[in-house]
């Protein structure tokens, strides 16, 4: 095997070592049941030590290339091209700078697809209070690891909080995590192979995109329409597809910003039954939500539904944690999941949270929160109106509105647009599995309260 690695260029081996070896496989040029070299004798023909050999061969089971066998070696796999024929688990450098870019803030320029609540927004002090009660109260919470499967007492709370919902949930079938993203993980890792199918909803949540290609796993998309999921279509699609899970954002979807109608959920429930698929019910907007609606894992108390929250949202995007609600056995297996690939959670930001939900912190908060979402949202709209733009489906609440100019097709358009504003502006294609181009945009309904966006929707108003 023929590889030029160079300790010199700023890659690391770990990474020349997985995309030469890649390279290799994907040209044929190591074909189908080939075994690779140990890791031992790799290392010792690069004449590099043991462990970027061991993290490349792992990077690269992941991705479907290679299949470990115990206690005979490493295989290429038949995965040498793009998986199932059509999608290249890889993520583009397009989805990627999407990805990293919510997370930069280079200048003062306006981020108005934002998903974020701003700082300003948040219950600081209610913060503040927590971590010094917990400090004082909790030493051990500022050194030691947390339980793998969460702290009893906040999953205790977790209960509490989704019984408004209706979902009847003990503390053994809840799973605290570092994040709702953590969540997803977790559950592609134990319940999803390199080649597997899932539904997801087009438009939907490019994060959970690129993390299912990042897994090797094709994504089939079915329309999201004002009361849920397409079914006229997700039917068709049943009879072509055999999808092992259907991600699915019941109320405030991200980003058209709607919520799934009772009949939609009571038939996508009858739908997974007769085709044998479960439901990732990503509910993590649920606390911006004054009136508790439907829930898939309502109707469904657990049986085919996972149900996924998290409070980074809403209480803090530092202090991140998430959750999740499913069978004992589920929970059981993801609990070893998550002990392999994290250990447990931060003992700390589990207390603190523990103890908003329980004084009542959180609750308050949340009341403040919504009015002002509402009110944001309100204005939005109205803006968007008086300058010509279409809304998709006029929101309830939430952080979003997805929006259009009529007569332009293409939403880069209106990036272009933003740009002169000093506006930063993510197209539609970008919340789409296959990213096609759209005439939508997501905005933020906070942001949108700026001049500077007042000014941009004229603009944009006047170019259809």
């Amino acid at each position: 095997m023929k590889l030029a690695l160079d300790t010199t260029a700023g890659i690391p081996l770990t990474e020349q070592l997985a995309s030469q070896i890649e390279q290799l496989i994907r040209t044929r040029h190591l074909r189908s049941g080939v075994k690779l070299p140990s890791i031992r004798k790799m290392a010792a023909d690069q004449q590099i030590s043991r462990f970027p050999v061991i993290e490349a061969y792992d990077m690269l089971a992941a991705r479907g290339l290679i299949q470990p066998r115990h206690g005979s070696g490493f295989y290429v796999t038949g995965g040498g091209g793009p998986p199932c024929g059509s999608t290249d688990p890889r993520i583009t450098e397009e989805e990627s700078s999407h990805i990293l870019g919510q997370f930069l803030q280079t200048d003062d320029r306006l981020r108005l697809s934002s998903g974020f609540v701003p700082a300003a927004w948040r219950d600081v002090e209610g913060i503040a209070q927590a971590v010094r009660h917990i400090a004082r109260g909790d030493t051990a919470g500022l050194v030691d690891y947390a339980q793998p499967q969460g702290d009893l007492l906040l999953r205790q709370q977790l209960c509490r909080h989704l019984a408004p919902l209706g979902i009847e949930a003990s503390p053994q079938q809840i799973l605290v995590t570092h994040s709702a993203s953590q969540a997803l993980d977790l559950i592609v890792r134990l319940m999803l192979k390199p080649g597997d199918t899932v539904f997801v909803e087009d438009p939907g949540y490019f994060n959970l995109f690129g993390l299912l290609k990042l897994h090797g796993v094709q994504l089939i998309g079915v329309p999201r329409i004002a009361s849920g999921p397409d079914l006229e279509i997700a039917e068709a699609l049943l009879r072509e597809h055999h999808p092992k899970l259907f991600f699915i954002n019941t109320v405030f979807h991200n980003p058209t910003a709607t919520n799934v109608a009772p009949q939609v959920a009571f038939r996508l429930l009858q739908l997974a039954q007769q085709h044998d698929f479960s439901i990732v019910e990503d509910d993590v907007y649920a606390d911006f939500e004054l009136v508790p609606s439907q829930r898939l894992a309502t109707l469904d108390q657990l049986n085919r539904v996972i149900y996924v929250g998290g409070f980074s949202k809403t209480l803090s995007s530092s202090l991140r944690l998430g959750y999740l609600a499913a069978q004992d056995e589920v929970i059981k297996h993801l609990v070893n999941v998550k002990t392999l690939t994290s250990m447990g959670g931060a003992r700390i930001v589990e207390s603190v949270v523990a103890a908003m939900l329980e004084r009542g912190t959180h609750r308050k908060h949340l009341e403040r929160l919504r009015r002002r979402l509402a009110q944001a949202s309100a204005d939005a709209i109205a803006r968007l109106r008086q300058a010509g733009w279409d809304v998709y489906e006029k929101p309830s609440g939430g952080m979003f509105v997805w929006a259009r100019v009529p007569g332009v097709e293409d939403a880069s358009r209106l990036v272009e647009t933003a740009h002169r504003f000093g506006i930063d502006l993510a197209p539609g294609r970008d919340y789409r599995p296959n990213g096609e181009a759209t005439s939508w945009v997501r905005l933020n309904v906070a942001a949108a309260g700026e001049l500077a966006a007042a000014a941009f929707f004229d603009a944009a108003g006047r170019l259809g």
